[in-house]
C-alpha cells in the first residue's frame, strides 16, 4: 500500500528551534531516510521551496492567469513529503510518528493513502 506523508511546516515553530533543535531535525530526517531506504519502504522524498516562491495558475474563459505566491494565507504550508510503500495503514502511521516534525509543537505529518497513480515507471 502506498501512502503520502506530508510535512506541514509552521514557520513560527521552526524559528523557535535553537541550533541544536534545527540540527536534530536535520539528523532525524537523515535517519528516517536511511531507515526507510534500508527497509525498502521509501519510494521518494522531496522538500519544497518556501511558498513565497510558488505560483497559482487558474484558467478562466480559456485564458490562463498566473499569480505569485501561495494560494491561501495561512501560517502552515506543505514543506515536503515522503512517498512510502508499506504493508498497511498502521505501518504508515508508525513511520509518520518517527519523522521529527511530528514531535515539534505547531507542526505535524499528514498521512494519506494513495488512491491512484501514473507515471512512476
Amino acid at each position: 500500500m502506498k501512502f503520502l506523508l506530508m510535512l506541514h511546516n509552521n514557520p513560527a515553530a521552526l524559528e523557535a528551534l535553537d541550533a541544536a533543535g534545527r540540527q536534530a531535525l536535520q539528523d532525524g530526517h537523515a535517519r528516517f531516510i536511511q531507515e526507510t531506504q534500508r527497509s525498502g519502504e521509501l519510494i521518494v522524498t522531496q522538500a519544497l521551496q518556501h511558498p513565497s516562491r510558488s505560483a497559482v495558475v487558474r484558467v478562466r474563459n480559456g485564458q490562463p492567469a498566473v499569480t505569485d505566491g501561495p494560494y491561501l494565507e495561512t501560517k502552515e504550508f506543505l514543506g515536503g513529503f515522503y512517498m512510502l510503500d508499506v504493508a498497511d495503514r498502521e505501518r504508515a502511521l508508525e513511520l509518520a510518528a518517527g519523522i521529527p516534525d511530528a514531535a515539534i509543537d505547531g507542526m505535524g505529518v499528514e498521512v494519506r493513502e494513495v488512491m491512484f497513480e501514473a507515471g512512476l515507471d
